[in-house]
């Protein structure tokens, strides 16, 4: 029996699928974890994923010391591990027992400042993160009689894989292991790859390692630091990585230019012009006036001036050279422009690779190697995308002279689409993505285009005014990537001399901008560019800034608690907010990867880069702790107390662990208010700050994926106030003989809104309503429950709403999204009630809808 080990569970059963020779793979189960079982030249060969890593790094709980064996630690499994602690650090005995000092050592498991030296130089074990898995994959291995190694073929892939064959070894130490590296889940690349099989490269694993352990130390160490300096507040945790705070660091260092930036003052002059009914925008030929009485000695020539002559005509066509093909930095930038974030990029990215419909999404490769069928890839998309079709047929019949980027590498080709599988399937992200690869691919292989610009010199009572149009003349490679493309400007046909009207000629005062914000896709680039994490960690490195709150939005700001971490760290530890040193750890761990290096070498020397700092980190805690404490409040501000004017702030309460807002003058000031659920709550600037009604701050609230709104934070503001409506009879009391109306009602303490009956304590009839939007009775009952339908006006119109969450007629609807399974009218509920007829009425679930016709 083979063994083939995948880094996950979809690739091994797409791997499965591909080399099967005799009818569909069979899937199978050892213990709770599925394999899938198929037959290659009539042998039986097993595939199974791993879910990534199955070891994960740790320190261990205590560092030792005595006589003879010096520093070290014991592992699980009671083998010593060396530890090469400085002379420098005190041992034991130690004059307090008082952790993290033990009798024979160093507790290091503890957050504690005084260990925070020794856990620098502390060994690292590997502990199993995925015990199941490991279990299913030592027992394939025993009964194996050869084993393939299918991961991902990237550093991180090639760590996977030296993992999983260190416990294949365990237990079946002669085995024949090799390894197959491909470039897509197609039938073409994995069977080629199954038919020329190598070995794995440990230089490369050990790289990969190499990188683990180092930002294990490096994360653990300042983030541990980070948290002690000031412990509690809004968050307890103030993470900190070798990679994240040098990007923290440009973030910061670009908004520092732009608050010092002074603006400079400059007047334009512009107005319109038209000619045959053809209107378009005309300025004077100084850009910028940089003196307002020059400016305003010119506008007074033209002002209100109705007519003006064309003195000039000018044309010039240039060529607009294709794109080059993607690598990971590239898309992830493009992507960012079509308003997907570079992490869920490489999510949506990696499911393509998974279905077989694009290829490896990790690359730094730029140029297509020569062994890459590109028509064959082009006919594919030619056959399974129709709105590709027309421009697929132009590629293909010539001439097709594929683009060349800078970076040129061996391992993977440039990110493409396989021209296989079914894109017509996909939706949503997904879609969005695809098209943009598939189009990218498209456009490399066309010609330029070709723009006209014309320029128009106008004369309006003696001033030189301009015009100026673009227009794609040629479109070339636009025909497929029409991305970032200007809309055309065109300009009617005119020839010097002649007479155009002129109209709305103003003059206009203007500022001078600060330096832009880096969007998201630009900041992986800067990343790129200072040599900061790599293809694949630039993403999740964002991702993670954003979810511990030092950054927001998008063009990015540093949050005030970003800002704080960053000075602090440059003024005692400057070297930890440069990317130079970062950039030349990975140039080491780049020397592992080639042999040049061995793997504990780069490790002690990151350790000794970071020890060199460490020492005035710790004497200067103090002032650290001081910096990140007015700096998480005020990133929690909302705006000034009502009652006392002191910060009202986003607090987190002890008991529920729900947020607030709460004034910082408690206990004295008890105002407190509530907030939206589901929704990430920012204050507003300004004069839409306060409340013009009730005086209290106003907020915005962002709901995942929907249009945000503002609202006051008072629930008992006039403007959160909604009458409350009858909707209808209440079925229980109607049942139990009784009369009972069902009113809708917004509650002024926590600002949710539900219907219920009048009888309430009788019956405990009660339905949840959506949060926001108009609502009205339509005096309708649901047909499957008898609780009454109402419609809410959203943004997408209005919608139609059993509010019964038990209905059984949403049992019947099919579930909308992308799963298209997901089964109807799940959800936490708000209390079983005794009868039949009122379960079906008690629910705080949200209710299902239905757009009305």
């Amino acid at each position: 029996m083979k063994l083939v080990i995948a880094e996950k569970n979809i690739a091994a059963q797409k791997i499965a699928q591909l080399l099967s020779q005799v009818g569909a793979p069979k899937t199978d189960k050892v213990y709770n974890t599925q394999v899938y079982r198929f037959t290659v030249d009539g042998e039986e060969w097993v595939s199974m994923g791993l879910a990534g890593h199955i070891l994960a790094p740790d320190f261990p709980d205590e560092i030792l010391f005595d006589q003879k064996a010096g520093w070290h630690s014991v592992d699980a499994e009671g083998e010593v591990l060396l530890a090469d602690v400085p002379d420098g650090l005190p041992r034991p005995p130690y004059d307090t027992k008082r952790r993290p000092f033990l009798a024979n050592g160093i507790n290091i498991k503890g957050w504690k400042v005084e260990s925070l030296p020794y856990l620098t130089w502390a060994p690292i074990v590997k502990n199993p993160a995925e015990k199941e898995i490991i279990r299913v994959l030592k027992n394939l291995a025993k009964k194996a009689d050869s084993v393939v190694i299918a991961t991902d073929f990237d550093r991180e892939g090639e760590l996977i894989g030296s993992d999983a064959l260190s416990q294949v070894r365990q237990v079946a130490p002669e085995v024949p292991v090799a390894r197959a590296r491909y470039s897509a889940l197609i039938k073409g690349e994995v069977t080629e790859a199954f038919a020329h099989l190598v070995e794995l490269d440990q230089d490369l694993a050990d790289a990969g390692e190499s990188r683990q352990y180092i930002d294990l130390i490096w994360g653990a160490v300042l983030t541990r630091y980070l948290t002690l300096a000031k412990f509690g507040g809004f968050g307890n945790v103030r993470s900190a990585g070798r990679v994240q705070t040098p990007t923290l660091a440009l973030v910061v260092e670009r908004e520092r230019e732009r608050m010092a930036f002074v603006p400079e003052d400059y007047w334009q002059i512009r107005g319109k012009a038209e000619k045959d009914g053809q209107e378009f925008k005309i300025a004077h030929a100084t850009t910028r006036f940089t003196d307002k009485a020059t400016a305003e000695l010119v506008f007074s020539h033209v002002d209100g001036s109705n007519r003006g002559w064309v003195s000039a005509v000018a044309k010039r066509s240039r060529k607009q050279a294709p794109p080059v093909p993607f690598n990971t930095t590239s898309l992830q930038a493009a992507a960012a422009a079509e308003g997907i974030a570079p992490a869920r990029t490489m999510r949506i990215a990696e499911s393509l690779y998974m279905s077989g419909l694009i290829s490896y999404p990790r690359v730094d490769n730029t140029v297509y190697p020569r062994s890459l069928d590109l028509a064959g890839i082009v006919s594919g998309l030619a056959k399974n995308s129709p709105a590709l079709a027309p421009v697929c047929k132009k590629v293909l019949a010539g001439p097709m002279k594929p683009t060349r980027g800078k970076t040129e590498t061996t391992d993977h080709p440039p990110i493409h689409p396989t021209g296989q599988g079914n894109p017509e399937s996909l939706d949503g992200g997904q879609k969005k993505l695809y098209n943009l690869i598939a189009r990218r691919f498209l456009a490399t292989l066309m010609g330029p285009a070709t723009i006209e610009n014309t320029k128009l010199s106008i004369d309006v009572e003696g001033e030189p005014f301009v015009a100026s149009g673009d227009v794609l003349v040629q479109p070339g490679f636009r025909e497929a990537y029409p991305y970032g493309l200007k809309r055309d400007e065109q300009l009617p046909a005119l020839a010097e001399g002649d007479e155009v009207a002129v109209s709305d000629i103003a003059l206009e005062a203007k500022q001078t901008e600060p330096p832009a914000r880096y969007s998201q896709g630009r900041l992986v680039q800067e990343m790129e560019k200072r040599g900061l994490g790599t293809k694949s960690t630039r993403a999740s490195i964002i991702e993670r800034l954003y979810q511990v709150r030092y950054l927001k939005n998008d063009p990015i700001e540093p949050s005030q608690l970003g800002m704080a971490i960053v000075d602090a760290l440059s003024q005692y530890a400057p070297r930890v907010t440069t990317p130079e040193m970062t950039a030349e750890l990975d140039r080491d761990m780049t020397s592992v990867a080639e042999g040049k290096e061995s793997r504990d070498h780069v490790v002690d020397h990151s350790r000794a880069l970071l020890a060199g700092m460490l020492d005035e980190l710790i004497e200067h805690k103090d002032d650290l702790g001081e910096a990140i404490s007015d700096a998480v409040t005020a990133d929690a501000r909302v705006g000034a107390c009502p009652k006392c004017g002191k910060d009202l702030v986003m607090k987190t309460s002890a008991k529920t662990r729900g947020s607030f807002i709460g004034c910082m003058g408690w206990p004295d000031c008890d105002v407190t208010y509530p907030v939206p659920s589901g929704v990430k709550v920012s204050p507003l600037e300004g004069e839409a700050a306060v409340c013009p009604e009730c005086g209290a701050p106003r907020i915005k609230c962002q709901p995942f994926r929907n249009r945000a709104w503002e609202q006051c934070v008072n629930p008992r503001c006039p403007t959160n106030f909604e009458p409350d409506i009858k909707v209808g009879e209440c079925p229980v009391c109607a049942e139990a003989g009784r009369t009972g109306e069902l009113i809708a009602h917004k509650s002024e303490r926590s600002g949710k809104r539900f219907i219920r009956c009048t009888n309430y304590e009788l019956c405990e009839v009660s339905y949840p309503l959506p949060a926001r939007g108009k609502l009205e009775a339509t005096g309708e009952v649901c047909q499957d429950c008898g609780a009454p339908i109402v419609v809410v006006e959203t943004a997408r119109g209005p919608w139609r709403i059993c509010v019964n969450m038990d209905c059984p007629g949403k049992e019947k609807k099919p579930a909308r999204g992308r799963g298209g399974a997901r089964k109807a009218g799940t959800g936490k509920k708000a209390g079983a009630k005794k009868t039949s007829a009122a379960k079906k009425a008690g629910s705080t679930k949200k209710a299902s809808t239905k757009k009305t016709s």
